[in-house]
Parts: structure tokens; C-alpha cells; sequence
């Protein structure tokens, strides 16, 4: 299996997603703007979404994929698919009692996630309203993780990256019955907590056929106490903080925005949006392929291969994410104000999701070079080592927080600040973690690569600086000429970038490597 190939056709199907995904979040802003109702829903959306990484996509993927493509490699046909039926059957009862107790428990869960609310009564019952219609979401990503797991362990990676664009549909769909007035919606954000239901449902239906046709079908074996489940219980139960750091981060830093001025929920949704795309589309990509290579190459027990695994990770983490976060902190105005100043998201609301973005392109990098590093842990079976190491960084952001916060006088933006800097300090230590036990040592070559990058990094950011205060005043040029001037600007920045790269020497080349 060529891993660049399927990191192109992983990362292509989430560029479309993301790029639906942006169209949506133009819709949203653009018809619901950033106030007390929209602030509710991303609240409401916030605790399922969490959930869902936390338990069904995070901690479930890293102990659910190493126990199985070890057991495929070393026990066969015959226990894997054992296995399949017996997680399956605990994590559907399992969910489905996690999700009604969020659907009996909302009005509390919102009371803990957002105090702030229960001086707004009326955003607080529709927040609570709307985790009653969308809880259900997590019963669903849970069913779409474990088919997920299965296919990408099987080297089926396309149908898993596609997935995810049924929600964005849904997301434009609603969004644009609720602006055309349909009367079930009341009031008109509802919508959108209709939308996640539908779409999460939407993305179940889609993995049905293709594990019927892979032969993994799985049915009902309630065995709780097997060996293989009881091996993913004890990877999963610790993972769940270990691999979610920045989520559990994202939503203590809900309880403070909900403190701060109306909006602040919002404008640091819209900026994390921003950042999930380059996070997901290489961050998220490159730890769905490299999890399956790297627990066979730990069945194997080759070192080389896991160690080389680990290697084109991180190069490829630092050739892409570099100059993603120098263009996101240069270029804040021109992409915030070309893709969300639109109808009731107005000027203001620009600038501080601007502030926020910069805060967050950060720690970009380390963001998702966690990504890269914790599954070299989780595809040993190491469950301990991350864990420390995610607390450490979860006191780290809270500390920053009250600093950021309460001392400092940098309001919303400060909370995606600790998040960026506590991402740093995980990495550090997951780094220095692998490095001292002796699973990594980094490979020949890195110094000239990192000259190599730093230059043209250096050369983008020229081109970014001088197209964000050259080309006008972002916030009021009209909303077509913004666009193009900004398609023009990040073809600039690009065209810099790897022209500085190719006149140095790099080719693609370098990046090729098959799965182990």
C-alpha cells in the first residue's frame, strides 16, 4: 500500500468536505449571524461533538485498531471477525445508554458546559431543546467509528474520508429551509439541530453496504469478558483523555466564553473551524493511515519499519503545517472577512474571530503532530505514557486560561491561546517520551530539511504580509473582489512556497513510502 497515495485520496475527500464545510459555515453566519441563538446551538452541538471524539472516533479508534490488526495478523479470519461481532455488541449497548442519559440529562449537562446560560433563561432552554434533538448524533458516529475502524484497517480508507460530507449537506440543506421560512422550524436555528440529527443518520446508512461487501458484517455476541474486548476496554478507557486533550480543552474554555460578551462562543467556533482544515486535512489523514501501518509493523516487530513510519509523519506534519499556520496568522483578516462577513456576522464579529484565529494557527503544528505521536504509543498497546502526558497538558491550558483570561486582557482569544501552547507542551513530551524509551529516533537528513522549509516558509510569509496590507481594506471591499483577491493571494503564497522549495532541491519523491 502506497501511503502517500492513500494520504492524497484521504486528504482529497476531506478537502471536499472541508470546502462543503466552509460553505456551510457561510451559510450559517451569513443567515444566523453570531449572537445568544447561535451561541446555544454551537453549545448544544459542542457536547455530542465531544462525546463523539472523545469516545467514538478518538479514544475507540486508538484502542479498537491495534487490537484488531494484531489479531488479524497473528490469529486469522475466524477471531477477527469474533472480535468485530463481540466490540460491536458492547459499544452499541453502551452508546445507546450514554445517549438517552444526554437526552434525560440535558438541561443539567448545559447547566455545567455553559453556567453563563442560566442568567439568559431563554438561551438556556433553547441550548437545552436543541442537545435533546442532537445527542442522538453520538449513537450514530459511534456505529460509523467502529465501521471506520474495520475499513481503514482493511486499507479501505476513501469511504471513511467521504463520509462526512452527508453532514455538511445536511447542514446546507436545513440551513437554507430555515431561511426559506419552513414553518417546523421555531425558531429558525433549530434547524441546524435537525440537521445533525439527519446527517449523522445520513452517514450510518453509507458504511452498510460496504461492510456487507467486505464480509465483516457484524452481528449480536454479547461476551463482555472476552480477551479481545476486555484489551479494548483497557486501551479505550485510559485513551479517552490520553488522544482528547484539545477537546476536553475546547469545551472548559465553553464554560469561560459563555462568561464573556455574547458572541465569544461563536467567534471562537468560526476560528476553530478555520483551523480544523488544515487539521483535518492532513492531521486527521495522516493518523487514520499511519494507526493500521504502525500496529503491523509492531505484530511484525520491526522496529525499522516503525520508526521510518514515524519519520515521514512528522516531515510531512512540518513540510505542511508551517506554512498553513504562517498564512492563517498573516492572512486572518482577508479569510474571515472573505468567507464570513456576510448578512448578520458584521465587521466586529470579523475582528475577533480574527484575533482568535491568530491565537489558534499557533499551535497548528503541535496540534497535529499529537496526532502523529500518540498512535506511535497506541500501537504498542502503551496506554500510560499518553495519558500523563495529557495531564500535564490539560492542568497547563487551565492554568493559562485564568492567566489569559483574568490577568491578561486577551478575552476570547487568550482561550485559544492555552489551547495552542498547551498543544506544544503535549507534543514535547509525547516527542521525548518515544525518544527515551528508544521507539524513534529521528532519521538522516532533518537539518537540511528544516533549512529547506524554514526558507520557504519565510518566502510565503513575505507574499502573505504584503497581500494583507497591499491589497486593501479587507473588511469593506466588496464581497466578490474580496474573493478573488484572495484566490489570487493564496495562489501567490503557494506558488512561493513550493517554488522556494523546488529551487532548493525537494522533490515528491522523498515523501514516498509504502504502509509496513
Amino acid at each position: 500500500m502506497n501511503l502517500l497515495r492513500a494520504l492524497a485520496t484521504v486528504s482529497g475527500f476531506t478537502l471536499a468536505s472541508r470546502i462543503l464545510g466552509f460553505v456551510r459555515d457561510l451559510l450559517i453566519a451569513a443567515v444566523f449571524g453570531a449572537g445568544p441563538a447561535t451561541d446555544a446551538f454551537f453549545v448544544a452541538f459542542r457536547l455530542p461533538n465531544l462525546l463523539r471524539r472523545l469516545f467514538a472516533e478518538g479514544a475507540f479508534s486508538q484502542a479498537f485498531v491495534p487490537v484488531l490488526g494484531h489479531t488479524r495478523e497473528r490469529e486469522g479470519a475466524q477471531a477477527t471477525q469474533r472480535l468485530i461481532d463481540r466490540v460491536f455488541t458492547l459499544l452499541l449497548a453502551a452508546v445507546s445508554a450514554v445517549t438517552l442519559v444526554g437526552i434525560v440529562g440535558a438541561g443539567a449537562l448545559i447547566a455545567v458546559s455553559a453556567p453563563g446560560f442560566l442568567a439568559r433563561p431563554e438561551t438556556f432552554a433553547l441550548a437545552v431543546s436543541m442537545t435533546r434533538i442532537t445527542f442522538p448524533y453520538i449513537l450514530c458516529m459511534a456505529l460509523v467509528a467502529f465501521s471506520s475502524a474495520i475499513l481503514n484497517t482493511w486499507g479501505r480508507f476513501a469511504l471513511p474520508a467521504a463520509t462526512p460530507v452527508a453532514l455538511n449537506l445536511s447542514f446546507i440543506t436545513f440551513t437554507v429551509l430555515a431561511l426559506a421560512g419552513v414553518p417546523v422550524f421555531e425558531p429558525p436555528v433549530t434547524a441546524l439541530a435537525w440537521a445533525v440529527l439527519v446527517g449523522g443518520l445520513a452517514q450510518v446508512l453509507l458504511h452498510v453496504p460496504a461492510l456487507r461487501r467486505l464480509g465483516t458484517w457484524p452481528r449480536w455476541d454479547w461476551a463482555p469478558r472476552d480477551e479481545g474486548v476486555r484489551r479494548v476496554l483497557r486501551l479505550m478507557a485510559p485513551a479517552v483523555l490520553g488522544v482528547s486533550v484539545a477537546q476536553v480543552s475546547l469545551l472548559i474554555n465553553t464554560v469561560f466564553a459563555s462568561l464573556l460578551p455574547s458572541g465569544s462562543v461563536s467567534w471562537l467556533y468560526y476560528a476553530d473551524r478555520l483551523m480544523e482544515f488544515p487539521s483535518g486535512l492532513l492531521g486527521a489523514a495522516l493518523g487514520t493511515i499511519l494507526l493500521p501501518s504502525l500496529s503491523r509493523a509492531h505484530a511484525r516487530a520491526s522496529r525499522e519499519d516503525y520508526q521510518a513510519l514515524l519519520d515521514w509523519g512528522l516531515r510531512l506534519t512540518v513540510l505542511l503545517t508551517l506554512p498553513a499556520a504562517a498564512g492563517m496568522a498573516l492572512l486572518a483578516e482577508p479569510l474571515v472577512s472573505t468567507l464570513f462577513l456576510h448578512g448578520a456576522f458584521d465587521a466586529q464579529d470579523a475582528l475577533a474571530t480574527c484575533r482568535a484565529l491568530v491565537a489558534y494557527s499557533v499551535g497548528l503544528t503541535a496540534l497535529i503532530a499529537v496526532k502523529i505521536l500518540a498512535p506511535g504509543f497506541y500501537a504498542q498497546q502503551n496506554v500510560r505514557t499518553p495519558v500523563k502526558i495529557a495531564l500535564v497538558s490539560l492542568v497547563a491550558t487551565q492554568a493559562m486560561n485564568g492567566l489569559f483570561v483574568f490577568v491578561l486582557p486577551l478575552a476570547h482569544a487568550g482561550l485559544a491561546l492555552s489551547i495552542s501552547l498547551a498543544a506544544w507542551l503535549n507534543a514535547g513530551l509525547l516527542l521525548h517520551g518515544l525518544w527515551r524509551r528508544g521507539t524513534y529516533r529521528p532519521l538522516a537528513g532533518w537539518g537540511r530539511f528544516l533549512l529547506r522549509v524554514t526558507a520557504a516558509t519565510l518566502a510565503l510569509g513575505i507574499v502573505a504580509l504584503w497581500g494583507a496590507r497591499g491589497l486593501g481594506d479587507w473588511l469593506h471591499l466588496p464581497a466578490l473582489e474580496r474573493s478573488g483577491r484572495l484566490a489570487l493571494l493564496l495562489a501567490a503564497c503557494a506558488l512561493a512556497y513550493f517554488g522556494t522549495l523546488y529551487a532548493s532541491g525537494m522533490r515528491l519523491a522523498e515523501f514516498r513510502r509504502h504502509g509496513a
